[in-house]
């Protein structure tokens, strides 16, 4: 069964493209890894697919429903890390997620537990109560992890979610991004790190210029890497990203 439906899907800005008839399916309880350079279109296939902004052509449909006609439906059901995103500065981490708590309408109760759950497991315990503009990237980055699971959401939108985190956190977080997978969530991973698609990814789409030139399970690359084929995806467009030393 389908998670994620896309079909045609196509999206400029002024007069340059940015997806181009972009087609694929995402199943239920897998990771599917967004693989690209950045300029890809990454960022850009979650806004629309997250309801944030519309395409141009084209249709999707997120758990059945069209992120265009019902975003508000679609975002009741998933979670979102956004590219580079921020907690409030003027707002501790608990009062952050006792705000994120209250949009989704939660039981008090259950967000502090999955609050105090989420900062043992990532580390952040201690740092609950400090502005947000006081804590460090990675602490921020900790926050904006744990909202987008705090409510467990059916399907999860993450945009690059090791980023400015130390080795130890990374694998906590590649350990949570298992579980949640094994338990039936869709996780839709955009990133341009290849061996972390390699290592978490189901099923990866690679995008080049707007939509997929390859896409493939890591899983079954047998004498090749995924960066071999990412390589050869991208080389007639443009630097690749990872040049052989």
């Amino acid at each position: 069964m389908a998670a994620i439906t896309v079909d045609g899907l196509s999206k400029s800005y002024d007069t340059t493209p940015v997806l181009s008839n972009l087609t694929f399916e995402v199943d239920v309880g897998t990771v599917f890894g967004l693989l690209g350079k950045n300029g890809a279109g990454k960022t850009t296939t979650i806004n629309v697919l997250t309801g944030i902004v519309p395409p141009d052509t084209g249709s999707a449909a997120i758990l059945g429903l069209d992120p265009s006609d019902d975003p508000e439906g679609v975002r009741e059901r998933i979670g979102v890390l956004p590219e580079k995103e921020s907690p409030p500065s003027f707002l501790t981490p608990r009062e952050y997620f006792s705000f994120v708590g209250g949009v989704r309408e939660l039981d008090t109760e259950y967000v502090a537990t999955r609050v105090d759950e989420w900062a043992e497991r990532l580390d952040f315990a201690e740092k609950l109560d400090t502005l947000c503009k006081d804590l460090s990237r990675g602490q921020q980055q900790k926050v904006m992890l744990t909202q987008a699971f705090l409510h467990d959401p059916e399907l999860v939108f993450i945009d690059e979610p090791l980023a400015n985190l130390d080795p130890v956190i990374q694998e906590r977080v590649k350990e949570l991004i298992r579980e949640f997978q094994s338990r039936g969530t869709t996780i839709v991973l955009s990133t341009h790190h290849v061996e972390v698609a390699q290592e978490l990814c189901t099923h990866v789409g690679i995008l080049v210029d707007g939509a997929f030139a390859v896409e493939c399970d890591p899983r079954e690359l047998s004498d090749e890497t995924l960066r071999d084929v990412f390589l050869r995806a991208v080389e007639d467009h443009s630097t690749p990203l990872y040049p052989e030393p």
